[in-house]
């Protein structure tokens, strides 16, 4: 016997490749494949460390601030192979077709300008080839592509208003959301309001990371002082109950991303992401794969985490995806056309194959 359970019978476990989804959660660098990397550092005579080098993801939980220094540093490196326009459509179209095998109807793809602008003649240039590759490579992908325009939380808050003002001139172009990342024990979240307070009188959601390396207090604050409608992360939120309610009483969604939890040291072990808690209380959630790059795993592989270690059934994975499509700023015919993806997916026996074709493809 072969030991494979047959098609359709018991235990038998659908395909979630084959799950329409959206993934709000994903980072232009950390989204590089590894041969990507290594063609382009060997080009552009970038010396990758032993951990780049190997294609298997850097270990990071150490002793150094539980890994995100480290993080840092390697992901700095990353973006430095990064030197031409070609290599800049060449990340989005390998990320749009990575997306596509995966399920992916609609990514939402953040960036921060600033990190770039200075190779690629400026952030208004640099913003504007990065539109053009990313609508070039969900057209040729067939999927959605919306852009989350990020401000650094290292950096001035000035130069936040400076990306958002930016942001505000491509609304119905392409940029989706304002967003706020890096180390969110650097700053004052509250400093930043302003920079969201102009992106949302344009029209832009806010999209602040928070919750992941501080607590609950941060997450208030991405909400009270930014204006969050999704939080990067958020799974710090479990630790006070209470919140949960706020966030699931006013649709506030977290980008749960389990590899990078545990990748960074925010939890020791994947059973630890409180994805049961956050569930429990009615929160929306939409799974990422954040930095793929450095982390080793793509968005399929967090359905199969979750699925593996919290026990979650076929009808809770098909709402992880929902939540997802629901969350994200994808056109209102996108959304429909990837939930009923998700119905048809659900509904279809399992074993049995599922085109999502119908349901993922791009208008």
């Amino acid at each position: 016997m072969s030991g494979r359970t047959p098609a359709g019978g018991p235990g038998a476990r659908r395909d979630l490749a084959l799950l329409p989804k959206a993934h709000l959660h994903l980072h232009f660098t950390g989204s590089m494949r590894h041969r990507t990397l290594v063609e382009l550092a060997y080009r552009a005579g970038v010396r990758l460390p032993p951990s780049l080098r190997s294609d298997e993801p850097p270990q990071l939980t150490d002793v150094e601030s539980r890994g995100w220094f480290r993080f840092q540093r390697l992901y700095d490196t990353a973006r430095s192979v990064l030197h031409t326009e070609d290599d800049v459509r060449r990340l989005l179209r390998e990320a749009a077709e990575d997306e596509a095998a995966e399920g992916s109807g609609w990514l939402e793809m953040q960036v921060d300008p600033s990190g770039y602008g200075a190779r690629f003649d400026g952030l208004t240039s640099f913003l504007e080839l990065f539109l053009d590759a990313a609508a070039d490579a969900g057209e040729r992908a067939g999927i959605g592509v919306g852009v989350i325009v990020a401000a650094n939380r290292t950096r001035h808050p000035l130069d936040a208003r400076t990306l958002a003002r930016l942001a505000t001139r491509y609304v119905g172009q392409g940029v989706v959301g304002f967003g706020l990342s890096n180390d969110e024990r650097r700053g004052r979240t509250e400093d930043f309001g302003p920079a969201f307070a102009i992106a949302a009188r344009a029209g832009l959601p806010g999209v602040p990371h928070g919750g992941e390396l501080l607590g609950p207090e941060s997450v208030r604050a991405c909400v009270s002082a930014l204006g969050a409608r999704r939080l990067g992360h958020g799974v710090r939120a479990a630790e006070d109950p209470a919140l949960l309610e706020e966030l699931a009483a006013a649709g506030v969604a977290c980008e749960v991303c389990p590899s990078s939890n545990v990748s960074l040291g925010v939890f020791d072990r994947a059973e630890q992401v409180p994805l049961p808690a956050m569930l429990a209380a009615g929160v929306p959630v939409a799974l990422g794969a954040d930095d793929p790059l450095l982390f080793g795993s793509r968005l399929t592989a967090q359905y199969g985490l979750v699925r593996d270690v919290h026990g979650l059934d076929d009808a809770a994975l098909a709402g992880l995806a929902r939540s997802s499509i629901t969350a994200s700023f994808a056109p209102q015919d996108v959304k429909e056309r990837l939930l009923k993806g998700v119905d048809d997916w659900l509904a279809t026996p399992a074993g049995d194959a599922v085109d999502p074709a119908s349901a993922s493809s791009a208008p």
